[in-house]
């Protein structure tokens, strides 16, 4: 049974139109550096889940886009990239701190705005509405997903 996820990026970071021209329209969701949002990918997505592509950060944040998990977890290589602002100097490679999963392209779709999502009763317990909630991933219940996709149809 997939699981369902929404991943927040900010635009100039990892757009819709990244992965969308992405070779074989596939990115590794690299960069996160929140424990949490990590041990999701570590610990729980699976290849196949579903994901919500979600611009965070951004004139208009919200779900612009259908992915899927396409990876396993694995190491991001970002933490050992000195030149990088991901760079964890903390991190080695016998024991990586951060991890990540590959996602691939599903559907670019119209933008469901946070605004538009606040205004369903049925999305109201979704974790990204929550005040003060600053995930970049968050688990989506499958009723959820359901009324997301329902809505990026209309």
């Amino acid at each position: 049974m997939p699981q369902y996820w929404l991943m927040k990026s900010e635009p100039d970071e990892a757009s819709i139109d990244d992965l969308a021209h992405a070779p074989g329209q596939r990115l590794p969701w690299t960069g996160v550096r929140n424990y949490q949002a990590r041990n999701f990918m570590r610990d729980r997505m699976k290849v196949g889940d579903g994901v919500l592509f979600y611009h965070s950060s951004c004139a208009e944040p919200g779900v612009v886009g259908i992915a899927e998990v396409c990876s396993a977890a694995y190491p991001d290589a970002t933490q050992f990239d000195r030149k990088s602002k991901y760079f964890d100097s903390k991190s080695t490679r016998d024991a990586p701190r951060w991890m990540h999963v590959d996602v691939q392209l599903k559907e670019k779709t119209r933008l469901l705005s946070l605004r538009e999502m606040r205004e369903r009763p049925e999305l109201a317990d979704m974790i990204v509405l929550r005040p003060g909630n600053r995930l970049s991933i968050t688990p989506v219940e499958p009723d959820q997903w359901r009324a997301v996709l329902a809505l990026l149809r209309t």
